[in-house]
């Protein structure tokens, strides 16, 4: 039986309407009735998690921002972060601007976010979840936990490959989504740099950790665990990378694996 349980959320156990399935949250219920471990390991900000914490009754850690938050999901509080420095950022935003001036910048926090005021939101709303628009230099004025770039009508893939070779030595890059937006955290901070600190300190080896994903910002926590999921819906880098495949995560793929793992 594993002893740590760790899984993206947004296209692994959360469904393409925002949900986790009843059938998931029972699936999760069962890792830690069993004795294990259940961590979330998730892009998000702490910002997006309240409804996951709920999802779980609030059981749990979350590794957030890809690595650079440890997130107690049981009081919704930051208990750890991994920053990048104020000249880094300003350096990589200068890099990345000579490289393609269509790229438009925002900064996360622990809580809250800042952004330039071409940057395109999305689904983020800049009222409610604490952002602000700000002028370049307020903008790499202070440390952040994740560097946002985003490209209108760019290739995530290809962007990411041009943005490694621009910063890759000043902070670790990669995405997560399926329209033109990298993402940056501190050099070396990764799901699996955070995860395999937390994994040390329970006394826990790769070996009996079991990881799911399906995005390239996975990879790292899916090579580092000693067996690996991606979700039938998974990026084609994700599903070369795993040692198994499951079910979609509109079909509780995840859930199908748990269920086995822990009857």
């Amino acid at each position: 039986m594993p002893r740590v349980i760790a899984t993206d959320l947004d296209g692994t156990i959360v469904r393409s309407d925002g949900t986790i399935s009843p059938r998931t949250v029972a699936a999760l219920a069962r890792v830690e009735r069993a004795g294990a471990t259940l961590v979330m390991v998730t892009g998000r900000p702490p910002r997006w998690m309240h409804d996951v914490a709920a999802a779980v009754d609030h059981h749990g850690t979350a590794i957030c921002a890809n690595g650079a938050v440890v997130y107690d999901l049981h009081t919704e509080t930051v208990v750890q972060t991994r920053l990048i420095g104020p000249e880094v950022l300003a350096a990589a935003v200068q890099r990345l601007r000579a490289m393609e001036p269509e790229f438009r910048f925002a900064v996360e926090y622990a809580t809250g976010f800042v952004f330039d005021t071409r940057y395109d939101l999305g689904r983020w709303d800049a009222e409610a979840y604490g952002g602000r628009a700000v002028d370049d230099v307020t903008l790499v004025g202070r440390s952040g936990t994740k560097l946002l770039a985003f490209h209108p009508d760019g290739n995530p893939d290809l962007l990411a490959e041009r943005a490694e070779k621009a910063v890759g030595d000043l902070v670790t890059v990669t995405h997560s989504s399926r329209r033109g937006l990298i993402e940056m955290s501190a050099h070396g901070v990764t799901k699996a740099s955070a995860l395999a600190e937390f994994c040390t300190a329970l006394g826990v080896h790769a070996t009996q950790v079991v990881a799911f994903g399906d995005m390239p910002n996975d990879l790292p926590m899916l090579t580092w665990a000693g067996t690996s999921y991606g979700v039938g819906n998974a990026h084609p880098d994700v599903l070369t990378a795993v040692t198994h495949t499951t079910g979609r995560n509109d079909e509780d793929g995840v859930a199908q694996v748990l269920e086995r793992l822990f009857p």
